[in-house]
């Protein structure tokens, strides 16, 4: 029983990689050719007091080479502090060039953080999907979508109220969501996976207030199944 268990983990894990680079020789033009990752958002994206190998985006990117779903070309945009209305401008400055073959998108907390409007974040981020897409070569089957962490949980929100946090975090979430399953793209809620940082300082970095690189692996391991099914499609 046990040696036909070993062998059926084995031939999913084989199954898996095949998988991947059957996608590679699909979707681009040779084996050398690369997978181009566009990551845009904030403090979290761009990975706040980790080093660069712990940050999300880095990280997925590892993933994917290392299940031989092909070489990766990440770009990252994205700064801490930003906004929704930063990000656009940001846009507009930088001009991406795609296509890309994986967009992420994952913004909102500063617009949450600052007190700006439930209607104007709504607005500004559909404007960013809508751009996602774009570069995505109009596809949104490239595009993923990670919700907002809660910040409400760390030490930096002490004597803050937390839950007035939390009712703010889920409502921008709910935009979120909401506006990515109309456009089709895909979703992905690591928002529960933030609030286990509450009383555990090792899912947190130096500045008690962003996540550390295990906590941004964690997300990575919610994130890949999506990723695999994106990169496994037609």
């Amino acid at each position: 029983m046990i040696r036909n268990k070993a062998l059926y983990i084995f031939l999913l894990l084989a199954l898996s990689t095949c998988g991947c680079r059957n996608w590679e020789s699909r979707s681009l033009k040779d084996s050398s050719a690369s997978i181009r990752f566009l990551a845009l958002g904030d403090s979290y994206t761009i990975g706040e007091s980790v080093e660069e190998e712990e940050r999300w985006p880095v990280q997925l990117a590892d993933r994917i080479e290392a299940q031989g779903c092909g070489s990766v070309d990440l770009e990252i945009i994205a700064r801490t502090g930003w906004t929704t209305g930063d990000l656009l401008q940001a846009l507009d400055r930088q001009v991406p060039q795609g296509p890309y073959e994986l967009v992420s998108l994952q913004i909102g907390v500063n617009n949450q953080f600052q007190g700006r409007s439930q209607e104007q974040y709504s607005e500004e981020f559909r404007l960013l999907l809508e751009r996602a897409v774009k570069l995505a070569d109009g596809d949104p089957g490239r595009v993923v979508v990670l919700s907002i962490p809660d910040w409400g949980v760390t030490p930096f929100a002490d004597r803050r109220d937390t839950g007035r946090i939390q009712t703010e975090i889920d409502a921008f979430n709910l935009i979120n969501k909401t506006e990515s399953l109309k456009l089709g793209v895909n979703y992905v809620d690591i928002t529960d996976i933030s609030r286990e940082a509450e009383g555990d300082l090792s899912l947190l970095a130096a500045d008690e207030l962003h996540p550390s690189g295990e906590m941004y692996g964690r997300w990575v391991n919610r994130i890949w199944p999506e990723i695999f099914r994106m990169l496994n499609t037609d």
